[in-house]
């Protein structure tokens, strides 16, 4: 029988705008909290703990202008999943009361019911207007929570079919990697929280910044959360033929007149040779690849104190103001004006 959500529609946090986060002021970092569950996995702890509670003088941020992170559970020690280790040490739920971000990792049994003391912390930061965000099969919590009622989300593949079940009042779309839905982030399976994460420190601190955690991950920088989570399913066996190549070659060209069949060429492969490839190595298709990369380089452009939008337009390869615009708004929710004032570097004041 579905089960459907008993949390009051009236209490539903209200949607706010798609102009990012609220960013912390100069004496307060931005305070994210994490909530583990009685047999969480150890990799979404480890996703978090590595994304937001590692301190990263390297950045050359302020001392506060990093986040400052706490883990918290409904008891004092919490035993991880299979019983691997038992966690403790950890903060009771009262700390969930003043997160500006709370997260929710993955559940061992997502069709067994929350504990009833993590749903109310749920609701109550749902409630203030806390970011929420669920790694993997965490979005089994915040739909229990009621704060998913209406909202776009995602969840592991493997349990889309019983998130879709037991809650249909969630506009579940189950085959990609992670979506953002207002205040409220959702991603797929485990290396998702990974993007998911990273994009969230996108929105925060900008694309420089994103992209030195990624590099000090060696994770990939980007990753659209549109794209298809890896579903199970039979291939063909096919020859290793890495990109590695071909992605540097256009990197290093995302401001000529670079298409598809270009990459095409350099990699001496047909069109749809190389779009196979693209879906088998990266997950992706090259058009989707390129216009990612060129819409990071935009970001980095204008990080750096490039003024003139024509100009940004051009250097990343993305053509005109239109289209940067566009691709911007599309990719980080801010127009680039917007992304200007929150990410541009001040010059020192003399």
């Amino acid at each position: 029988m579905p089960q459907r959500s008993s949390h009051c529609p009236a209490h539903r946090p209200v949607h706010r705008a798609a102009e990012g986060p609220r960013l912390p002021d100069s004496a307060a970092p931005h305070r994210v909290v994490v909530i583990v569950d009685e047999g969480s996995n150890p990799f979404e702890l480890g996703v978090a703990t590595e994304l937001f509670g590692l301190r990263r003088p390297e950045l050359g941020l302020p001392a506060h202008g990093w986040y400052d992170f706490t883990l918290a559970a409904a008891s004092p020690s919490v035993r991880m999943h299979n019983g691997m280790f038992t966690l403790s040490g950890v903060a009771d739920l009262r700390a969930a009361e003043s997160a500006d971000t709370l997260i929710v990792p993955n559940r061992p049994d997502p069709l067994t019911a929350p504990a009833p003391a993590v749903l109310d912390a749920v609701r109550s930061a749902a409630d203030r207007g806390a970011r929420l965000v669920s790694f993997c099969t965490g979005a089994f919590t915040l739909a229990a929570a009621g704060v998913l009622d209406g909202r776009r989300a995602t969840t592991h593949w493997r349990w889309a079919g019983d998130f879709a079940e037991r809650y249909p009042g969630v506009l579940l779309q189950p085959d990609v990697l992670f979506v953002n839905d207002g205040d409220v982030h959702t991603s797929a399976g485990s290396a998702a929280s990974l993007d998911l994460g990273l994009r969230l420190i996108r929105a925060d601190h900008g694309a420089e910044i994103a992209n030195a955690v990624s590099r000090r991950l060696v994770f990939a920088a980007y990753r659209d959360g549109g794209q298809r989570q890896f579903v199970e399913r039979p291939v063909p066996a096919v020859p290793d033929a890495s990109l590695g190549g071909v992605l540097t070659w256009a990197q290093e060209r995302l401001g000529q007149p670079l298409g598809v069949a270009d990459l095409a060429h350099r990699a001496s492969v047909s069109p749809a040779t190389l779009h196979r490839r693209f879906q088998e190595q990266l997950g992706t298709t090259p058009l989707a690849w390129l216009t990612a990369e060129r819409v990071a380089l935009a970001c980095r452009l204008i990080e750096r104190g490039e003024v003139g939008l024509d100009r940004v337009a051009r250097l990343s390869g993305l053509g005109t103001t239109a289209n940067l615009r566009a691709r911007l708004r599309r990719e980080t929710g801010l127009s680039p004006s917007a992304y200007r004032s929150r990410f541009a570097a001040r010059a020192p004041k003399s």
